[in-house]
C-alpha cells in the first residue's frame, strides 16, 4: 500500500507452549484511513495489538510503524515509540480512578515529549490542549477537576478517547470500546472519534465484535480472514 502509516509483513505469533495464534501475510494501514478489524472473541484481536504496539514481538516476520521496525528497536526504545506515535482507546478506559480528568487526559504527555510538544504547539499549552479536547468530546470543563472514577461511563469514555488523541499521535487503537454503549451513544461517540481523527490527521484501527459499525469505516477487514492459523482450524 501506497503511503503507508503501519505495515505487516509475514507475522506469526505463539504464546509459550501455544499452537500459533496469528499467522498474517500482511496487513497494511494508509495515513489518514480508518479501518474496522472484526473477529471473534478469543481470535486474537488483542494479542494482534499488542504486536502493532511493540507489547509483544512477532516469532516472525516484520511490524513496522512510520517505517520503523519495531522487532529492530530495544524494549524501552519501543515503549517511548509506542507512546510518541500511538494513542490507545481500551476496552475498560484503564482510566487512573485517583486522578483528575485533566491528569487522566494529559497522562501521555508527560510520558512523551514529542506529544506535548504538539499539544503546546497547536494550543499555547498542554492544559490548554486538553481543556479544548474535553470541551470538543462533549465534555463540560467543570469536569476537569473531578476524579476519573466519579464520571458515568460516556464521560469515561470521552475521558479515554481525549487521552489517546492528544499530542497528535500518528496511529490511534481503539479496543472494543463501545461495548458499554447503547447505540445512540455509540453513534454520538463515534461521529466525535471520527471529526477528532480526521483533525489530527490520524489513522484509526478499531477492533470490534459488532459488525454493525463496519459501514461506517473506510475499510472493514476480519482476522479470521486475514489470519491464516485460523484458517487452518476451520473443518
Amino acid at each position: 500500500m501506497t503511503d503507508a502509516l503501519l505495515e505487516l509483513h509475514d507475522v506469526a505469533f505463539a504464546w509459550p507452549g501455544q499452537p500459533t495464534l496469528l499467522d498474517i501475510p500482511a496487513l497494511a494501514l494508509a495515513r489518514g484511513e480508518s479501518v474496522f478489524l472484526h473477529g471473534p472473541s478469543g481470535s486474537g484481536k488483542t494479542t494482534l495489538l499488542g504486536l502493532l504496539g511493540g507489547v509483544h514481538l512477532p516469532a516472525r516476520g516484520s511490524v513496522s510503524l512510520l517505517g520503523q521496525s519495531l522487532s529492530a528497536l530495544s524494549s524501552s526504545a519501543r515503549d517511548r515509540f509506542r507512546a510518541d506515535h500511538t494513542g490507545y482507546l481500551f476496552q475498560q478506559f484503564n482510566l487512573l480512578p485517583f486522578l483528575p480528568v485533566a491528569e487522566n487526559i494529559a497522562l501521555p504527555c508527560r510520558f512523551s515529549a514529542l506529544r506535548a510538544r504538539r499539544a503546546t504547539e497547536r494550543h499555547g499549552s498542554v492544559a490548554r490542549a486538553v481543556a479544548i479536547l474535553a470541551t470538543q468530546l462533549g465534555l463540560d470543563e467543570g469536569l476537569l477537576e473531578r476524579r476519573a472514577d466519579s464520571l458515568s461511563i460516556g464521560q469515561q469514555q470521552r475521558v479515554a478517547a481525549a487521552r489517546a488523541l492528544i499530542g497528535q499521535p500518528e496511529l490511534v487503537i481503539a479496543d472494543e470500546p463501545t461495548s458499554a454503549l447503547d447505540a445512540d451513544a455509540r453513534e454520538a461517540f463515534l461521529t466525535l472519534l471520527f471529526a477528532e481523527c480526521r483533525q489530527a490527521h490520524a489513522s484509526l484501527l478499531f477492533v470490534s465484535h459488532d459488525r454493525s459499525l463496519a459501514g461506517l469505516f473506510d475499510r472493514n477487514l476480519s482476522l479470521l480472514t486475514l489470519n491464516r492459523a485460523a484458517a487452518l482450524e476451520t473443518p
